[in-house]
C-alpha cells in the first residue's frame, strides 16, 4: 500500500525535473538561434559559467548571504509580531471588533509604497530595508494567525474556562495546536514575500546584495550576471520554501491519518 503514493512522488518528481530541462532547452534554442539578441538574453551555459565564477571567484556569495540575511531577518521579525499580535487578537473578540477597520486600511497598503515613508524615517540604510521587509510580511502571517485562533471550536473555549485555565494557557494548549496550520500557512507566504522586498530594498537603497547586483548588471549590460542572479533568486525561494515544507511536515504529523 506504501509503494504505490512513492511511486506517485517520484513520477511527480520527474516530471517537475522533466519540465525544468525542456525550459533550459527552450532557453538554449531561443539563445543560439538568436530570436533575442545576445546583449538581453546569453545561453544558459554563459549565465552558468557566469554563476559559478561569481560564486568561486567573485563576490555573488557575499552578496548572497547578505540578501538571505535581510529575508531571514525581516521574516522572522515579522513572524514574532505577526504571530503574538495575531493570536492576541484571534483570541479576543472585543479586539477584533476594534482593530479590524484599522487593519483593513493597512491591509492593502503594498510595501512598496511604503518604501518613502521608510526612507523619509530611517534613510537608506539597512535599517529601513529590514522594516519595510517585516512590514510586508507581517500581514499573511498576521491575518492567518487571527483567522487560525477566531476559527478554534467555541465550545473548546467553553471547556477551558470550566477548567479554569488562563489565557495564556489557553492560547498555549488548545488555540495555537488548532491554529497552527493557518500560521504555517501564512508564515510560507511572508518567507516569499521577504524574498521579493529584500531584492527591491537593496535596488532602491543601494544596498549590497543580490538585489544591487542584478541591478549593476541589467545596467551594464552584463547579462549573464544578470541571470546568473535570477538563477540564485530563484534558488533560494525554492529552497526556503522547501526547507519551511518540510519543518511544516514534521510540526504537523499529527494530522496524518494513518493508512
Amino acid at each position: 500500500m506504501t509503494a504505490l503514493p512513492q511511486l506517485q512522488r517520484l513520477g511527480w518528481l520527474l516530471a517537475s525535473v522533466g519540465v525544468a530541462a525542456l525550459f533550459v532547452v527552450l532557453w538554449y534554442v531561443v539563445a543560439h538561434l538568436r530570436l533575442v539578441s545576445p546583449v538581453f538574453l546569453p545561453g544558459p551555459e554563459r549565465a552558468f559559467d557566469a554563476l559559478v565564477y561569481g560564486l568561486t571567484e567573485g563576490d555573488l556569495l557575499r552578496k548572497t548571504v547578505a540578501t538571505v540575511e535581510r529575508m531571514v531577518y525581516g521574516w522572522l521579525l515579522a513572524s514574532l509580531v505577526g504571530i503574538a499580535l495575531g493570536a492576541m487578537i484571534g483570541v479576543s473578540q472585543t479586539l477584533r471588533v476594534y482593530l479590524e477597520p484599522t487593519l483593513e486600511f493597512l491591509r492593502p497598503l503594498p510595501a512598496s509604497a511604503m518604501m518613502p515613508v521608510a526612507i523619509a524615517l530611517l534613510g537608506l540604510t539597512d535599517a529601513m530595508v529590514l522594516a519595510v521587509i517585516a512590514f510586508g510580511a507581517l500581514w499573511p502571517m498576521l491575518l492567518a494567525t487571527v483567522h487560525g485562533f477566531a476559527a478554534v471550536e467555541p465550545r473548546l473555549y467553553q471547556v477551558s474556562r470550566a477548567l479554569g485555565l488562563s489565557r495564556l494557557d489557553v492560547i498555549r494548549k488548545i488555540a495555537l495546536p488548532s491554529a497552527m496550520p493557518d500560521i504555517l500557512s501564512g508564515m510560507r507566504v511572508g518567507l516569499t514575500i521577504a524574498l521579493i522586498l529584500a531584492v527591491v530594498g537593496e535596488m532602491l537603497a543601494s544596498r549590497p546584495g543580490l538585489g544591487q547586483a542584478i541591478l549593476l548588471a541589467a545596467r551594464s549590460f552584463q547579462s549573464a550576471d544578470l541571470y546568473a542572479g535570477v538563477i540564485l533568486l530563484g534558488l533560494i525561494g525554492y529552497l526556503s520554501g522547501t526547507i519551511l515544507s518540510l519543518f511544516e511536515a514534521r510540526l504537523l504529523r499529527w494530522r496524518r491519518r494513518p493508512a
